[in-house]
């Protein structure tokens, strides 16, 4: 029985589903239609991404959801959870490798359509600051995991895309953020989808 190709199935937590955003304004749909407007049609992504999702919980949803076929693009953005919940640094690694390869092994083995997003340093914004947190600690521990992520990423071929600088750059900014104060808005999700666009384009092209 021949697999069914799909098109873009994007993999997280409240960073990838647009907590406070529209459907429309999420990054991978934004991602989707830039790439649209350019001939790569992917059609509309599958989202497996719920707000507050660990790697761990990720991992149980893709078990749950079992989503058919090899996709022509997965992104990967996780990991803001495990830091925020305090959880041990050495036990992202190994959770991260695993939903890693099942991210890879989703595009039939293709890591090179495997687009993995760093986690944004949610330390820089106002819900942070007036909520008591240390914005040094959260930052150098931000660093540490993508540290990680960029590591099993290029070891394994995967596309690695840089947001925590952006996030940092405007983390601050009203326009930004979503009314919380702590997500992304609509502006800096059609940020990360304009970063993510030569990346994603270059990967569909292999």
């Amino acid at each position: 029985m021949r697999t069914s190709i799909q098109g873009f199935l994007a993999l997280g937590d409240s960073y990838t589903i647009g907590e406070g955003v529209t459907a429309e304004a999420r990054w991978p749909n934004c991602l989707a239609q830039r790439l649209t407007d350019t001939g790569l049609d992917l059609g509309r992504p599958k989202i497996i991404a719920q707000t507050g999702w660990t790697c761990a919980e990720l991992a149980n949803a893709i078990a749950a959801e079992q989503p058919l076929g090899h996709w022509r693009l997965v992104s990967l953005l996780i990991g803001v959870n495990d830091q925020y919940r305090g959880y041990p640094l050495a036990e992202y690694g190994p959770r991260f490798a695993q939903l890693l390869d099942q991210a890879i092994a989703l595009t039939a083995g293709h890591p090179q359509r495997v687009l993995v997003l760093s986690i944004p340093d949610w330390g820089v914004t106002p819900f942070a600051r007036a909520d008591g947190h240390q914005p040094a600690l959260i930052a150098t521990q931000i660093d540490q995991y993508n540290a990680i992520a960029r590591v099993q990423a290029v070891a394994r071929g995967a596309a690695f895309l840089d947001i925590t600088a952006v996030s940092r750059r405007h983390g601050d900014d009203a326009a930004m953020l979503a009314a919380d104060g702590l997500h992304p808005g609509a502006a800096m999700h059609a940020l990360w989808a304009e970063l993510a666009k030569p990346l994603a384009a270059a990967a569909l092209a292999r």
